[in-house]
């Protein structure tokens, strides 16, 4: 999965910042040639300097602190490393205590607070944000009651910055995509309750045309989630008029137009309008009640949260505050865990990648992985309702299972068919890392993986994801049976010996192998054919673990580095992009005042949705644009044709 920041050095920043550093007066508070470049000098550009740079990273480049801001995300790792005692390497002249803390500290200061003449604030660009099949099926189940899931027959979605299918740069429109929308709008129709399709019927009263114009206007508000003005009124009406000219019922006639508005870009999209002036703006209330809903319901904003943002009252923080935390209560916050942690956990695609051979691993059967991959969707969910800290991710005393999923876990007293919350019997099984859903995703069909399970916890739980292996090497084998009288353990420490290797190995294996008492199906064993499962290990740092116990209060000292990777994620699912190198201050602050709220899940989603990213956006020179299948260049919104009845009508 791919990490969510996707860092460029764009050179039309970089020129500004360049040109910046010559500012008057800049020099006299230049902290980093002052303090970070004599270290940087004296203990890495060594190995970090030139075309040979080890890691591909040279740190020759950077003199000042208008240098930094070219790639934030760089000095953010060094940081980690400085931390984390991982660089220089152990065979090297290490700084003194003094002279870590001192990087440290001014490094970060710099990072968190940027100088906004160096680097100024950006909410990030946004293309209209096509809604993918989970929210194209809650939109219509919320809009007209249908739960027949229309948006299943669509071709799939894509996966962006974050891995998350809703990310708007690979939400494209290929042609067939318009056709699966047409075919949807008249099935959607037809299994509407009539109910839900009329506010007003024809009277004698009133005339016809004029009873139309009240349906399609109440319709319209509710399909593209804002007011909508008379001249869309109108040209809803032109095409029912064409149509009772062609001898169509009443009826018919309005849901010929009502057709047309669940094929247009403003159903299909969430657009937030231009403002003139090219400089960053708020959000009115209407943009931001969808932002709230789809991020936390992949679903319409409801009549409580349209009303707020109608009436004005949604910019007030207390209110803002109130609606969020009556949204965390709703039933429909279930989307949230459904969509969002199974999609960073990797576990959505269980089905379809997770293959232990069912020979060696009877137990292992459809309704058994069904429940696997349900417990941290129903972990996560209910941290959410209970207003949980979210260190319970990495370690707690309970879970979610029912009768099949427990007798995995060794609990032989559950009945129940569906997952129900139950206390765990010790400390090795508690929070993700000993899911079996997690455990399962991260093995062969015929054993362990030490290295996919390490690998999983830098990437997924600390956020410091390995280099990619180094090309042509050596596999190991499918099976952990003893072979030669070696255990596989053995043999992958002999395999670790390969200097191309060793130093990834160092950091991915210790983590997995304390996972080895859990089988290729997360299973808890005490022998691999035959021989004592030995999951002792020496993280980088030098501390010592054995067992999944103990790997997790590693864990735990290291929260820091899961919270703020668990902030990274969220905030990239609630933006619907990949995060970029000034998203960083935003990251911090929210992972601040998460720490001084006791770690509280609704303290971490209040400050996502109270964050600048997601409550401004850039201002851009050139139209928004909806991606159409290579990178976000694509057709403005006016060019987006609707064909309703043979006709074409642009929206």
């Amino acid at each position: 999965m791919r990490s969510v920041f996707r860092f460029r050095r764009p050179g039309a920043i970089a020129g500004l910042i360049l040109s910046a550093a010559c500012l008057p007066g800049r020099a006299e508070i230049d902290s980093f040639s002052h303090t970070v470049q004599p270290l940087v000098e004296k203990h890495c550009v060594e190995c970090h300097r030139g075309a040979k740079a080890k890691g591909g990273v040279n740190l020759t480049g950077f003199t000042n602190t208008a240098s930094l801001y070219r790639d934030p995300r760089l000095w953010e790792n060094v940081v980690r490393q400085v931390e984390e005692r991982t660089m220089p390497p152990k065979d090297e002249e290490q700084p003194s205590e003094a002279e870590r803390l001192h990087l440290r500290d001014t490094l970060t200061a710099l990072l968190d607070n940027p100088d906004p003449q160096l680097l100024p604030r950006d909410p990030g660009a946004r293309v209209l944000h096509r809604l993918n099949r989970t929210e194209y099926n809650n939109t219509v189940r919320d809009l007209l009651g249908v739960t027949t899931r229309p948006a299943d027959r669509f071709p799939a979605d894509g996966g962006g910055g974050g891995g998350f299918d809703n990310n708007a740069d690979t939400l494209f429109v290929p042609p067939i995509l318009m056709e699966k929308y047409l075919a949807a709008a008249e099935d959607i129709l037809v299994a509407a309750p009539p109910d839900r399709l009329w506010i007003s019927q024809p009277a004698w009263f009133r005339s016809d045309r004029e009873t139309a114009a009240r349906n399609l206007a109440w319709f319209a508000r509710r399909a593209f989630r804002r007011p909508v003005d008379p001249g869309e009124v109108d040209r809803l009406l032109g095409i029912y008029q064409s149509a009772r000219r062609e001898g169509t019922g009443f009826h018919d006639a309005v849901l010929t137009a009502y057709k047309a508005v669940l094929v247009s870009p403003h159903f299909l999209f969430r657009i937030e309008r231009e403002r003139p002036g090219g400089k960053p703006w708020r959000l009115d209330g209407f943009e931001l009640a969808s932002r709230l809903s789809y991020f936390l319901w992949s679903a319409p904003p409801d009549e409580a949260l349209l009303a707020a943002a109608e009436n004005g009252s949604l910019s007030e923080p207390a209110v803002y505050e109130a609606q969020v935390r009556r949204m965390l209560r709703d039933p429909r916050i279930q989307a949230l865990a459904e969509s969002f942690t199974s999609q960073w956990l990797g576990t959505k695609t269980l089905q379809t990648t997770a293959q232990p051979d069912r020979n060696r691993f009877p137990i292992f059967t459809d309704s058994l992985r069904d429940a696997m991959a349900a417990e941290p969707v129903e972990f996560f969910a209910s941290l959410v309702r209970d207003n949980g800290s979210v260190l319970s991710l990495l370690d707690a005393d309970y879970t979610f299972a029912n009768a099949e999923l427990a007798r995995l876990y060794g609990i032989t007293n559950l009945t129940a068919t569906n997952l129900v919350r139950v206390t765990l019997p010790d400390r090795n099984r508690g929070g993700i890392v000993g899911m079996a859903a997690v455990l399962t995703q991260t093995s062969y069909p015929l054993r362990t993986s030490p290295v996919l399970r390490g690998k999983w916890i830098l990437e997924e739980v600390l956020g410091t994801p390995p280099p990619p292996p180094p090309p042509l090497v050596a596999t190991l084998p499918p099976d952990d049976r003893v072979t030669e009288g070696q255990t596989f353990r053995q043999r992958l420490e002999a395999h670790r010996k390969n200097p191309n290797c060793a130093a990834c190995h160092s950091r991915l294996d210790p983590l997995g192998f304390a996972l080895e008492n859990f089988d290729p199906v997360g299973r808890w064993r005490t022998e691999v054919d035959g021989r004592p499962v030995d999951a002792a290990g020496t993280l980088s740092n030098g501390d010592s673990v054995a067992g999944p116990a103990q790997l997790k209060e590693a864990l735990l000292v290291r929260k820091q580095l899961f919270v703020r990777h668990l902030t990274e994620k969220l905030l990239s699912y609630a933006l619907g992009r990949g995060l970029e190198y000034y998203d960083i201050p935003s990251v911090k602050s929210i992972v601040r005042q998460v720490e001084a709220d006791s770690y509280r899940m609704d303290s971490l989603i209040l400050e996502i949705v109270r964050s600048y990213p997601f409550l401004w956006r850039r201002g851009e020179s050139t139209p928004t644009t909806a991606s159409t299948g290579e990178n976000s260049s694509g057709p403005t919104l006016s060019a987006l044709p609707v064909r309703v009845s043979g006709g074409i009508v642009s929206q």
